[in-house]
């Protein structure tokens, strides 16, 4: 009897002590809600003008690299395979390094091209250069090139 006695006791106390104690963290409706729609943020006024300097910096460093025009550029290749064109333009990089390669990829053929020559008279100096390599024939074509900047032009600014 005693136990029983015991037993009730314990457990009363254990319900009024469960109604005491706090919501748990799952249940959040007894926390005041923050309003967090919107953020300040403070930073130092100069880094905009480092920003504007950095863009202005970058505009005229790379505004002679952007220069595009008429020229000409060596057709290396023309195939289907993709594997012949990319030994065809790692060929062209190992012994001409100073001839930019390109790959493009005009369904169904791979073409490699190379050169940016703004001057066919260059442009027939490496045909036949590359002959040598490429013994089906190399073809000076009508393309659009990337010039390099005319140092004169820089002198002068």
């Amino acid at each position: 009897m005693k136990k029983i006695i015991f037993l009730v006791i314990v457990l009363f106390s254990l319900k009024s002590f469960a109604q005491s104690q706090p919501p748990r963290a799952a249940d959040t409706a007894w926390k005041k809600k923050m309003d967090t729609s919107s953020i300040i943020v403070q930073k130092d006024p100069r880094i905009d003008l480092l920003v504007k300097k950095q863009i202005q910096i970058n505009e005229v460093t790379s505004r002679d690299a952007r220069k595009i025009g008429k020229g000409y550029r060596l057709l290396i290749i023309s195939t289907s395979k993709l594997d012949e064109a990319t030994a065809a333009k790692t060929k062209v990089y190992t012994y001409f390094p100073e001839l930019k390669a390109y790959l493009w990829h005009q369904a169904p053929y791979f073409k490699v091209k190379a050169g940016n020559f703004k001057e066919r008279k260059d442009a027939e100096d490496y045909q036949r250069k590359l002959n040598v390599y490429f013994p089906k024939g190399v073809f000076i074509m009508n393309d659009t090139v990337e010039m390099k900047p005319d140092k004169n032009r820089e002198e002068d600014l």
